[in-house]
């Protein structure tokens, strides 16, 4: 049984630390190999995202409290209890209905048709960066990096 908990942890912890890294600027991330290549096409795709509200609950919760607070103000005994219910419940309810559960984010990506140096003709999507434009015919590199993915930067 602890052997089964221990590896069950290890891979909760291996794949926790798999997930949570992704490729950002500012970090230092192991290469695998560097190839040189020249751009092909260049296509910018615009794709959209679902993202859940992580803060919906509290929103809810929130929105309970403050009509439960407002519900309290009004009348005596059982009737003031009343109130202070029905007044949590409708603030639940209009902070639930006012805050959508998923919001749309907008991606900005550039699709990159590539010819490397050793013949070889590859399509690489990623993300857009504002300041590194691409054109047909740039000598570009690609840096193979160590969880698998690559990345498509200006050739020095």
């Amino acid at each position: 049984m602890r052997m089964k908990t221990f590896a069950l942890w290890a891979l909760l912890l291996a794949s926790f630390s798999l997930w949570a890294s992704p490729y950002n600027r500012n970090t230092a991330v192991p290469v695998q190999k560097v190839e040189y290549a020249t751009v092909e096409s260049v296509r910018q795709v615009h794709q959209q995202e679902l993202v859940e509200d992580k803060n919906r609950g509290w929103k809810t919760f929130g929105g309970a409290l403050a009509g439960g607070l407002i519900g309290n103000q009004f009348g005596d005994g059982s009737g003031r209890d009343v109130a202070t219910v029905l007044g949590a419940l409708l603030g639940a309810g209009m902070v639930q209905n006012r805050s959508p559960a998923y919001q749309v984010r907008e991606l900005v990506l550039v699709e990159l048709m590539v010819m490397t140096d050793a013949g070889e003709r590859l399509m690489v999507l990623q993300d857009q960066d504002p300041r590194m434009h691409f054109n047909a015919g740039d000598e570009v590199r690609l840096v193979y990096l160590s969880e698998g993915s690559v990345r498509v930067d200006k050739a020095m």
